[in-house]
């Protein structure tokens, strides 16, 4: 490993250079006609290769449904030209929500996102001559529920010695029972079909990031019909897919956005060795495309990590951290390379599926440089941006239209917005978008000081 370093790279032959003396294998390629190229998602079509990775706002109607903020936020996203618009963890269950301002589409709130599905629809046409394909991530928060105020409700299916005592659970807190997980199936279900109403193209069935089916896949220690053998622990995930896949017909996407390695040891984290956390063994995740594949997923993207834990870099690699996060030991150019690598290990698994890569952020402006060269060598199917799409909405138009990315509306990688998220307020681009976001950011601050005071 080497020492982190900032982004600093004002032409791309100081970046290939930096790679070159790390001896990485990121290519690069100036050839950003690939960017057009349409993709098949089962039986849709999107317009070309970019994608809009979901990123959560934190702000939605305290119903669920889409508040302006979020009106802005998907309108600026539609108006980008990205060809998959990969919306935001909306979650399935009220007591599953991750913060009580997350999106929930309901039977009673579906109007206002049949209403904004239309409008953002017709922003796009208008805007790009265009319309990209929309899915919804459904999620269950578990570990890091939080559905009212500032308090945490988890709901955790197996005990974490790490993770129990960063959040104060003791050995008596209880683990959700196999008949809970198991009523879950439904509610997925519903949540499905309400979205297949409301216009969207299909939904996501998150995996990742340590939330409930995210930490089940690690559930190695759980007893009963979800834990311990690898088929019981992706048992819910499978059952969701296929129910969906059932539900909502052939023509209908079904995606699913996993991790593929937790950086958790084992046998609490996911994809790793048994000997040391920092080794990645893809047999189960390789094994879990397969899986995911057979019961009817048309649709991946692959990521890492734990946000809420000491290693985001795994998952987002950064110039700064948020606060209290140490920065990592690694280069953030070897973490890209990890998070690259999973995505070419996934597409190949998955075959035909095309898969949504991600780790693109830190490189700013070369970004779409990386990316063209792992499409053009079947590493991904997608460019995905997360963070930059909070940043940078109109990237993809900039890069199909004039062929480059401004440097000037580039995200920062200042971890501001995620900042905002642990602070427990409404998160954006602080950086370039400070007319909105920074007074929002400095309410989430006080606030967050004002409680850890009390």
């Amino acid at each position: 490993m080497s020492r982190h370093e900032r982004f600093s790279f004002k032409t791309e032959q100081e970046l290939a250079q930096r790679i070159k003396e790390l001896g990485l294998a990121i290519p690069l390629s100036d050839d950003l006609s690939v960017f057009h190229r349409r993709v098949k998602v089962n039986g849709s079509e999107a317009p070309n290769a970019f994608a809009v990775l979901p990123m959560e706002g934190c702000d939605s109607e305290s119903d669920g449904s889409p508040s302006p903020l979020v009106r802005r936020r998907y309108e600026r996203f539609y108006s980008g030209g990205a060809g998959l618009i990969w919306w935001e963890a909306n979650a399935v269950t009220a007591d599953g929500k991750a913060n009580e301002l997350q999106m929930m589409l309901t039977d009673e709130n579906k109007g206002s996102f049949t209403s904004l599905m239309a409008d953002v629809k017709a922003l796009a046409l208008k805007k790009n001559g265009y319309v990209p394909l929309a899915v919804l991530q459904l999620t269950h928060s578990g570990r890091y529920s939080r559905p009212v105020g500032h308090t945490a409700r988890p709901i955790i299916p197996q005990h974490d010695p790490i993770l129990d005592v960063r959040m104060g659970l003791e050995d008596s807190y209880p683990v959700c029972s196999d008949e809970y997980l198991e009523s879950l199936v439904e509610h997925y279900v519903h949540s499905a079909l309400l979205a297949k109403e409301v216009g969207f193209d299909g939904v996501d069935i998150k995996a990742c990031h340590r939330y409930l089916i995210s930490e089940l896949l690690a559930s190695h220690t759980r007893p009963g019909r979800y834990g311990g053998s690898f088929e019981n622990r992706i048992r819910l995930l499978t059952d969701i897919v296929k129910a969906v896949r059932a539900a909502c017909g052939d023509e209908f996407i079904v995606a699913c956005r996993f991790n593929i390695f937790d950086a958790h040891p084992y046998p609490y984290g996911f994809g790793g060795s048994k000997e040391d956390l920092w080794t990645f063994d893809a047999t189960e995740p390789l094994l879990l495309v397969k899986a995911l594949v057979e019961a009817g997923v048309t649709l991946l993207s692959n990521s890492a990590g734990n946000p809420y834990y000491i290693y985001p870099q795994v998952t987002r690699p950064f110039d700064l951290s948020s606060m209290g996060i140490p920065t990592p030991d690694e280069h953030p150019l070897e973490s890209i390379e990890r998070l690259f690598e999973f995505t070419r290990l996934v597409q190949e698994a998955a075959g035909d599926v095309p898969v949504v890569g991600n780790g693109y952020t830190w490189l700013r402006q070369f970004m779409v440089q990386a990316g063209s060269a792992n499409l053009q060598n079947g590493w991904c199917s997608f460019v995905g941006m997360g963070r930059s799409s909070f940043a940078y909405p109109d990237a993809p138009s900039d890069v199909l239209r004039g062929g480059a990315m401004d440097p000037r509306k580039c995200c920062t990688t200042c971890s501001k917005c995620t900042q905002i998220m642990r602070d427990h307020g409404r998160t954006g681009c602080v950086v370039r978008d400070s007319a909105v976001y920074l007074p929002l950011f400095k309410e989430a601050r006080e606030d967050a000081e004002r409680r850890s005071s009390t």
